[in-house]
């Protein structure tokens, strides 16, 4: 079985090392592999801490992912010798006024409704499990089986990984794809050449829309939604784990790294391939999390950057088999690329290799777009991180 995957971010790469380890020859087409938003996402493994209203398939599908992350990571690890910097001690997240803390309350009983488990705790636990937080913080949630992975690390080993059993990469941009006979047949890059498979997977994000030759229709609209991330850094503990705010109903998190960096993100902007760093965004991110921990001004300042996610038209997942034969997709993962990893990894080989898609794939069929469906997709998801 040969298979093209166009674009290398986590879940390009992590489909490659599955498929190749099934046996299947894998070639890689990307002219950046393991970077783009992998290199600016801050790695939150938040299927329970980051759930609202209506995402319950989207739930069920980072529940299936969190679950696998522990093997995933120790099997990537000792194959490439990586550390990935991957934590399953839990997300906490807190409140910052009354209004915040009904919101997670109201969150607290429809988590709860669906059976997930988490911890309610007073604004004097969570000063306990952390104690920089400020001293008004009024309460929170603790979701003890979430976590957090380091995506700067895990990029590179899902890469090494794919290296060791044999995938090819290519360092070009896929320009097209090639159709014959009413089929998928490969990829021509932007120098001419031509790579030639019998199954094609476009993962190229949010630059899915870029690829030609396809019939129009067959990628659903994935567009690029852009997040600015602040890295600061410590020589003293400061943070014990991925922490979560709501301030004045504005969202801020803070994930702390091994080695003394603490990453705070993320904006949310609508605005197209726009991947500048602003002073407004930089400053609201300050902001937000100074309420929550004021000590966070005095740490080091390293970094500021922006990446863009692939936002579908339900922001959710679009996987699996399209109308085109011998063409699927992996994209718009939106927020939950870097979560949701090891179990698109898993769906999309069964379904490039079997010809089947998992009872947990099936909700993000690419067809849930089509035409026919007037009311629109049939599943409504948001944002998660």
């Amino acid at each position: 079985m040969d298979i093209v995957i166009i674009g290398a971010g986590v879940i390009g790469l992590a489909t490659a090392w599955r498929a190749a380890a099934r046996g299947a020859a894998v070639t890689l087409v990307d002219p950046e592999p393991a970077s783009g938003a992998s290199s600016v996402a801050a790695g939150m493994l938040t299927p329970v801490s980051e759930l609202t209203y209506g995402e319950e398939p989207l739930l069920r599908l980072g529940l299936a992912s969190r679950e696998r992350y522990g093997a995933f990571i120790a099997e990537l690890e000792e194959l490439t010798g990586h550390d990935t910097g991957y934590r399953g001690d839990g997300i906490l997240e807190v409140a910052f006024d009354s209004d915040d803390l009904g919101y997670l309350d109201d969150l607290r009983r429809f988590q709860e409704s669906l059976g997930i488990r988490v911890e309610a705790l007073t604004g004097r636990e969570c000063r306990k499990a952390e104690p920089m937080l400020a001293p008004g913080v009024r309460g929170g949630l603790l979701a003890p089986e979430d976590g957090s992975v380091d995506p700067r690390r895990l990029a590179p080993a899902l890469l090494a990984a794919a290296g060791r059993l044999g995938v090819r990469l290519v360092r070009r941009r896929a320009a097209a794809v090639i159709v014959e006979n009413d089929a998928a047949a490969g990829v021509r890059l932007d120098d001419g050449s031509e790579i030639r498979a019998a199954k094609v997977l476009l993962a190229a994000g949010p630059w899915s829309g870029d690829v030609e030759g396809l019939p129009p229709g067959v990628v659903p609209p994935v567009r690029p939604v852009k997040g600015q991330v602040i890295r600061l850094r410590t020589r003293v503990p400061f943070l014990r784990r991925a922490t979560r705010g709501l301030v004045r109903g504005s969202s801020v998190y803070l994930v702390p790294r091994a080695d003394g960096e603490i990453v705070i993100g993320a904006t949310q902007e609508e605005l197209g391939f726009d991947t500048r760093v602003t002073a407004g965004g930089v400053w609201e991110l300050l902001r937000d999390a100074r309420e929550l921990l004021p000590g966070v001004t005095e740490l080091e300042f390293t970094e500021v950057s922006a990446g863009l996610r692939p936002g579908s038209p339900d922001n959710a997942p679009v996987m699996g088999p399209t109308a085109l034969p011998g063409f699927f997709l992996g994209t718009g993962h939106f927020r939950n690329g870097i979560l949701l990893a090891p179990v698109s990894a898993d769906v999309l080989t069964e379904v490039l290799l079997d010809g089947t898609v998992p009872e947990v794939g099936r909700p993000f069929a690419p067809g849930r777009f089509d035409a026919a469906g007037a009311n629109g997709p049939k599943t409504r998801v948001g944002g998660a991180s």
